[in-house]
């Protein structure tokens, strides 16, 4: 009886895994093809996105209910526990990049329908790529339980960052140097913001893998608190104080100075 059970539940676990996974196949082709919708002004794509849309909003509710099924019948602990709770909260950040997506595809609707073909993309173009790499690479990283590689992910959000603030700086530019522009060049400004966002769900999606792995919540700590967690190195807050209760002097920070260390005075 106890071997049935924990048969069903090894099932019902990787069912969770796979249709995750699953979903976040289908969100990385909304991404591309709004990201390609945009560059060609095929208003067709943008209809298939719009379609998947729909598709990832049912899987989301499907996934999260059999979450719901699985800890109500298992009540699994350990690390099973921490990959359902792991996934219930990225099957939100995972359906808001397919929001984000649709958003994307809708501003690209309105600025070809109104005729607008001269807009500057290429920062936007290399935007896209660079945040559906992210995705796949937090996917990767999910499927293969590997927390260095959804670090990785977590510092190259900064140069999506950074993207993003270039290009607004270049589309505010190209407003004031034509007023006329102005319209579009707004259009564009929601579809740079919405691929900045899709690069920070995969951002905290990679986060939670970190956790899922480690059991360490880096959320809101900086990259280099997440990249020395998912390398599994300890915190060195913590290692003074471990070195304060054991009686020991714990050893000062280097500063890059070249002074001396003057000796106690006994």
């Amino acid at each position: 009886m106890a071997e049935h059970t924990y048969t069903q539940f090894s099932t019902d676990l990787e069912l969770v895994r796979s249709s995750f996974l699953r979903m976040g196949g289908v969100v990385e082709t909304m991404i591309n093809t709004a990201a390609l919708a945009l560059a060609d002004g095929d208003l067709a794509l943008v209809e298939k996105v719009r379609t998947h849309e729909k598709e990832v909003n049912q899987m989301e509710v499907e996934i999260d209910e059999h979450i719901s099924h699985v800890l109500a019948r298992h009540q699994p602990a350990a690390i099973d526990l921490r990959m359902l709770l792991a996934v219930s909260k990225m099957l939100t950040d995972m359906e808001r990049c397919g929001d984000e997506a649709g958003k994307v595809a809708s501003v690209t609707r309105r600025i070809y329908e109104g005729g607008s073909r001269e807009m500057p993309l290429i920062e936007l173009h290399h935007m896209a790529s660079d945040v559906l790499d992210m995705l796949r690479q937090t996917l990767d990283a999910f499927a293969r339980l590997d927390a260095v590689q959804a670090a990785e992910v977590v510092r190259r959000d900064k140069a999506v960052d950074r993207e993003w603030k270039a290009a607004l700086r270049h589309l505010i530019t190209y407003m004031i140097e034509d007023p006329r522009t102005i319209s579009r060049a707004i259009d564009m400004i929601f579809i740079a913001r919405a691929i900045e966002r899709i690069g920070d769900h995969a951002k905290n999606m990679a986060e939670r893998v970190i956790y899922l792995v480690h059991g360490a919540d880096v959320r809101h700590k900086g990259v280099k608190t997440a990249e020395r967690e998912a390398r599994g190195e300890p915190d060195e807050d913590e290692l003074k104080i471990k070195s304060i209760l054991s009686g020991q002097r714990p050893v000062p920070e280097d500063d890059g100075s070249e002074e001396e260390a003057v000796p106690d005075s006994k």
